[in-house]
């Protein structure tokens, strides 16, 4: 007989998930932000592709990659190369995927407010979980997450 695989964090975010009017962004949670700069915020994504996966947006709502601004994209750019240096800090993965889902059969799942991920990679860091059971095992809290990145965010960016 197969063994439970709890994520009891997950349960609230479900139930709710077709109810949530609004936009992830604009609305940003505290517990889910790691940084707001002057035009463009981190936030830890609810439902990670590994530990650490942010998502770099611009603050103000745009829906088309085109219609950001140098200024934004510029900040964007910045802020996720930061990230990128506070997980390596705080994680020390083997490498990173970062890029634009645009558009719902790009993989986008909220489509209206452009953003960027950035998830940080692990040599061996696919494993049998999402074939078998089609579920991700992450080996932290989302809190403990925005603590450590938190911590290492520089005052600067």
């Amino acid at each position: 007989m197969p063994k439970p695989l709890w994520a009891p964090w997950r349960l609230e975010y479900v139930q709710q998930a077709d109810e949530a009017p609004g936009c992830i962004f604009c609305d940003a949670e505290d517990a889910l932000l790691v940084h707001r700069g002057e035009r463009a915020l981190v936030l830890l994504n609810r439902f990670p592709y590994s530990s650490g996966h942010l998502l770099v947006a611009p603050l103000r709502h745009v829906g088309a990659f085109g219609d950001l601004s140098d200024d934004e994209a510029l900040e964007i750019h910045r802020l996720a190369a930061v990230g990128i240096e506070a997980l390596t800090t705080e994680y020390r993965p083997n490498g990173f995927n970062a890029g634009w889902n645009l558009g719902h059969v790009a993989g986008a799942g909220i489509v209206d407010h452009v953003h960027l991920h950035v998830v940080p990679r692990w040599s061996g860091d696919t494993n049998f979980m999402p074939v078998l059971a089609d579920v991700k095992v992450l080996p932290e809290a989302l809190e403990e997450t925005r603590r450590r990145l938190s911590a290492s965010w520089p005052a600067s960016a």
